[in-house]
């Protein structure tokens, strides 16, 4: 008798099972909520090309390509490798900011003092890699004041970066001009930089666009002005 009872439990138990295997799964809750219907998604190509076009856009005006570099590095010799690094970040993409760097573009056989004046006046911004060599470096003192003479205003054009210099060492010339300790910390010092040479150009692009815009207004009205003359009666 105990043995058919022992039969009989393993027989519903077994039917039980079975029905429970043949159902059909439900769906989970965890499934079909809110953050699986919140996907992430990265930004196409096309989005990433636009928006890169419209900031080089906000770069480009008449007055920019006026000039030959955005940007004159002025610095000493043994300063040659922070200066060659910051050449080749400031002239990456999407900017490809103009630089003028002397161990490349000085002219074999011109005269010095010649070819740095001629890139002080055809550089809109001037980055002075201030060091105890540039101290030193009666050339360094040449191209500054070069520079403040072309823009004796702090205007933005002259940005000094102060590399290993004590403040008590720093030019007399350049202690009104707001400019960038980049210290130990050379990638945040290039950002730096950078951003000052960019914020610069924005804002010459900008007035560019606002004089253009004034002169289409005045030549407009002047158009206007002569179509009501020759309309008028004879």
């Amino acid at each position: 008798m105990a043995r058919l009872f022992r039969w009989f439990g393993d027989f519903r138990r077994n039917r039980n099972r079975g029905q429970n295997g043949s159902s059909s799964p439900q769906p989970s809750s965890r499934a079909t909520g809110p953050c699986k219907s919140q996907s992430t998604t990265s930004p196409s190509p096309q989005t990433t090309v636009a928006a890169a076009a419209s900031s080089s856009r906000r770069f480009d005006c008449k007055s920019r390509w006026s000039k030959q570099y955005d940007v004159c590095i002025c610095h000493a010799e043994d300063d040659v490798i922070y200066v060659q690094d910051l050449v080749a970040y400031l002239e990456l993409r999407p900017h490809s900011l103009r630089c003028f760097l002397q161990i490349r573009d000085l002219v074999p056989g011109g005269a010095i003092c010649t070819e740095l004046c001629q890139a002080v006046r055809q550089s809109h911004c001037w980055v002075l890699v201030i060091s105890p060599a540039f101290i030193k470096d009666p050339w360094c003192g040449y191209q500054m004041q070069q520079a403040l003479s072309e823009s004796p205003k702090a205007n933005g054009r002259v940005i000094p970066v102060r590399m290993q210099l004590e403040r008590k060492d720093y030019p007399l010339e350049l202690r009104f001009v707001f400019g960038i300790d980049v210290g130990m910390e050379k990638e945040n010092g290039f950002q730096r930089i950078k951003r000052a040479i960019l914020h610069y150009l924005e804002e010459l692009c900008r007035k560019d666009g606002e004089e253009q815009q004034h002169t289409d207004t005045e030549s407009r009205t002047a158009t206007a002005g002569n179509t009501a003359d020759s309309s008028g009666p004879c």
